[in-house]
């Protein structure tokens, strides 16, 4: 015959009534939420600086400022019709190749175009019917935004 002992079974043994201290599992937010926000203030700031290095003079416009979520492909046109692919001279005839090699959403990548007010309206319009005819529907005109005094 098997005795019962104190403590073995569900009726037979004291339990405690009072609450043990747990230690807090939640993990405090609000620090990584401040060194994001200020992350974000220093690239908010710092990625207009990182565009593109080829100097050109751009036309002034009263349009606002398109927000940009990535680094956006930017094809250059200078005052003496020469083409930049991001920093990088190349011919008209191998845009659309070397657009291809870097786009990395396809067909859906935004390209910017931007063209030297004293450049020639003939190549900035070649350059943008290249990539237009190649498939590429986003495709905008980059100028300056105009200082009113």
């Amino acid at each position: 015959m098997a005795m019962a002992t104190p403590g073995s079974g569900s009726s037979g043994g004291r339990r405690r009534r009072g609450k043990r201290h747990q230690p807090i599992s939640e993990i405090n937010v609000t620090p990584f939420v401040d060194v994001m926000l200020v992350l974000l203030i220093v690239f908010m700031i710092a990625a207009p600086l990182l565009t593109v290095g080829v100097p050109i003079d751009l036309p002034e416009t009263e349009a606002k400022a398109l927000n940009s979520e990535t680094q956006p492909i930017t094809i250059s046109v200078n005052e003496a019709g020469l083409i930049f692919l991001q920093e990088t001279e190349i011919p008209l005839e191998e845009v659309v190749a070397k657009l291809d090699a870097i786009a990395k959403n396809g067909y859906k990548e935004r390209i910017y175009v931007r063209g030297d007010k004293s450049a020639d309206y003939g190549t900035v319009m070649k350059v943008m019917a290249r990539v237009s005819s190649a498939g590429y529907r986003k495709i905008g005109l980059v100028t300056l935004q105009e200082q009113t005094q």
